[in-house]
């Protein structure tokens, strides 16, 4: 979440006006994250999220990104619910932006990541995964294997500005990477979160309340988005690889959805890609987030070592 667009108290007084959600008390941006432009809602009904969508959310991916929040809280899972306006349409225009306002959640992100929470967010991971599959409409990922290439290209050896060496060791790593994916139809796919990150899971009472941001959701790999939360999750301070944590997740993961064995050997290779997918969109918004921009810009060498760690293992190596 961030904030790229403001809004004036008027102007978003009167886009409530076509709601039937009371009328605004307060609201107020959030800084969170690198996407698009949030804001906390405080009502005479409630709280509510609005989100302005923004830099890479495709207009047309909309109407798909909200239906299946609507599938997945029908199906009793905790997430934000589109809120549509007194015509029914939960997708609108505000600022010359496609807008959208979503329940809120309670809870917040966790303070200090445990092996419970890991086990904890494996086993949401795999309910989000089995209840998706009856989702049918698809939506390609637009920021898997092959978007790093072209993605990596647009930086322009901007990260030895970082660190001197990275783009050559970067290179390496797309060749390695790109040579062991697993070829298309040999994996289970469905849809998936693909941004499942500490923030983006509210935790109340030492249990999880629900998940939220789902504007990166897309067709792909189920275990692809168990190797983010590995990434996302399994490092203390970003730096060091924390084994109990990994082995929390996927014990957790699959008391609701047992891995297949290619699933497993696949692990390491999909970790890696999880890694420079990060690695590189952060690159690339610290190279071209505008100064004055209300957003946390995100280290992408925060994802040089987590590469380096799955670099270690293997192809075909069963652990991470």
């Amino acid at each position: 979440m961030a904030v790229y667009t403001e809004l004036a108290a008027e102007t978003l007084e009167a886009f409530l006006g076509t709601y039937d959600i009371g009328t605004l008390i307060s609201f107020q941006g959030i800084a969170e994250g690198v996407e698009n432009s949030n804001f906390l809602l405080q009502t005479t009904s409630g709280k509510f999220i609005l989100t302005l969508f923004e830099k890479r959310v495709k207009a047309s991916d909309l109407p798909w990104f909200l239906g299946l929040m609507q599938h997945l809280s029908g199906k009793g899972m905790n997430c934000p619910l589109p809120v549509g306006g007194r015509d029914g349409e939960a997708l609108r225009s505000l600022a010359d932006r496609p807008a959208a306002i979503t329940t809120f959640l309670p809870g917040s992100a966790i303070p200090e990541i445990t092996a419970e929470s890991c086990r904890q967010l494996g086993q949401v991971l795999a309910t989000f995964h089995e209840k998706g599959r009856d989702y049918s409409a698809e939506r390609p990922n637009g920021l898997s294997v092959q978007a790093w290439r072209p993605l990596f290209e647009s930086c322009q050896g901007a990260g030895d500005d970082l660190l001197p060496g990275l783009t050559q060791e970067l290179i390496q790593a797309l060749d390695r990477i790109e040579k062991a994916w697993p070829a298309e139809g040999t994996l289970p796919r469905g849809q998936i979160h693909a941004d499942l990150f500490p923030d983006n899971v509210f935790f109340q009472d030492g249990r999880i309340s629900g998940l939220i941001d789902f504007y990166f959701a897309c067709t792909d790999l189920f275990a692809y988005d168990l190797a983010i939360c590995l990434n996302a999750w399994c490092f203390r301070d970003e730096k060091v690889f924390e084994p109990s944590f990994a082995q929390a997740m996927i014990d957790g993961y699959e008391t609701v959805r047992p891995l297949e064995v290619a699933e497993k050997a696949a692990l390491p290779v999909l970790c890696q890609g999880a890694s420079i997918r990060f690695l590189l969109t952060r690159l690339y918004d610290w190279i071209n987030t505008p100064a004055d921009a209300l957003v946390t810009r995100k280290d992408p060498l925060a994802y040089l070592g987590r590469l380096r760690h799955f670099a270690e293992y293997p192809a075909g190596h069963a652990n991470v």
